[in-house]
């Protein structure tokens, strides 16, 4: 499960990207829940999500029922007895009857039954797989936030290291109070953009939470050691999706328990005869003891059941052309999710290659040059601003190529075993 880690090799490059400076006076971003959990990897929470997941748990009780109706299936009619006195002889009679079920009724509805449960297990499948993509959006979500929240702390950092050398070289009286005022602004906006930021991380966590089955304010971090990614080639994607994907597998099963009901609808067209016996007494002038047996069976005469047999054939059809259409739409799901990807992993290998490194130095030079005086509050703030924007975008992509992955996971997602 360790191919798609990119996203937090962002935060370590982030971390690399903040020059080292002294504490600060700056009043920080509202700090961080005071109780440290130990980092959650995407693996964990994978495996908290299948153990806790309320969804997953409800459609796992499926099964219960599934089983329960297998062993409705298995029952078989019960004997009718009877017991009858009357005024005309034999006076009194004691009757037995048993239907039989003809035309492999009862192996139809088992078979039924079954299919049934396999549906069961197809569509358990396919709720985790939408849960592992949810699970996956999230994780990586969260991962994001953390990054751009560092992003935003580096930031405040480098402000409040502005404002310092400005009130330094207006003490000195190199520049005008114009210059510190205009560095205490860019303190402020970064301090009150952290502060938002933290609201963002403490929602993507808590949708993570709330995913994971633990609670909403849980103080869950995400951090992973990057992976190279390595994807598939296009038809071998689309080849995959088709042979295992899970809603595919769900309509696989929905196919085979209508044709299960049309065979059970077939079988319901035979009729079941019913045999009896009794044994009578008491019949004065005739006998004592005497017998009787009768077969009674339905004359099929207003009703042979063949609109039963036409509704199942009907959704079978319908079934089939929904298999067809699915069909159509995981292949355009599966070659857009795949180009995606892979635009998305060019664009945030570039950044973190290409663009953040040239960013930092970019940024140290600007910092060393206006202290130095060599530069004016205006081209270090352009500089700090295109470092930061650079940032930003390198998480947005490396989020974005996350989010191109478990689109393409949940297309190539694989059901139950056949």
């Amino acid at each position: 499960m360790g191919e798609q880690r990119w996203i937090l090799s962002l935060i370590l490059i982030t971390a690399a990207a903040a020059p080292s400076a002294a504490p600060q006076a700056a009043a920080p971003p509202p700090p961080p829940s005071s109780t440290v959990e130990e980092a959650l990897t995407l693996d964990q929470a994978f495996a908290l999500a299948a153990a806790n997941n309320r969804t997953i748990t409800a459609a796992r009780l499926r099964r219960a029922v599934d089983q329960a109706g297998i062993d409705v299936a298995r029952e078989r009619p019960n004997p009718e007895a009877r017991y009858e006195q009357t005024k005309e002889t034999p006076r009194q009679a004691l009757t037995a009857s048993q239907l039989l079920e003809l035309g492999g009724k009862r192996g139809r509805r088992i078979a039924l039954a079954q299919a049934v449960a396999r549906t069961g297990e197809a569509e358990l499948a396919r709720v985790m797989a939408e849960v592992r993509s949810e699970v996956r959006r999230a994780y990586y979500g969260l991962a994001a936030a953390q990054a751009r929240l560092a992003i935003a702390l580096d930031l405040q950092s480098i402000a409040g290291h502005a404002r310092d050398a400005a009130r330094e070289r207006f003490e000195a009286g190199d520049v005008a109070r114009l210059e510190v005022l205009q560095a205490e602004l860019l303190l402020a906006q970064a301090e009150n953009e952290a502060t938002a930021i933290v609201g963002e991380r403490e929602a993507s966590r808590s949708e993570l939470n709330a995913l994971l089955g633990r609670d909403p304010r849980a103080p869950t971090q995400v951090v992973e050691e990057p992976v190279e990614t390595t994807l598939p080639a296009a038809e071998a994607a689309a080849t995959a999706a088709m042979a295992g994907n899970a809603e595919l597998a769900v309509l696989d099963r929905q196919v085979a328990e209508a044709v299960a009901r049309a065979a059970l609808a077939r079988a319901q067209q035979v009729p079941d005869p019913t045999v009896e016996g009794a044994v009578t007494h008491d019949a004065p002038g005739e006998f004592v003891w005497g017998w009787r047996y009768a077969v009674g069976v339905a004359v099929p005469l207003f009703t042979r059941h063949r609109a039963a047999v036409r509704v199942e054939e009907a959704t079978i059809a319908q079934l089939r052309a929904q298999r067809e259409a699915l069909v159509q739409r995981l292949e355009g799901a599966v070659g857009s999710a795949l180009a995606r990807a892979t635009t998305q992993r060019q664009q945030y290998l570039r950044y973190r290659d290409e663009i953040l490194p040239r960013s930092r130095e970019v940024e140290a030079m600007a910092q060393e040059s206006y202290r130095a005086g060599q530069t004016g509050l205006v081209a270090l703030l352009q500089a700090l601003q295109a470092a930061r924007e650079a940032r930003a975008k390198a998480v947005q992509a490396a989020y974005d190529y996350q989010t191109a992955l478990a689109e393409l996971e949940r297309a190539a997602a694989v059901g139950p075993p056949p």
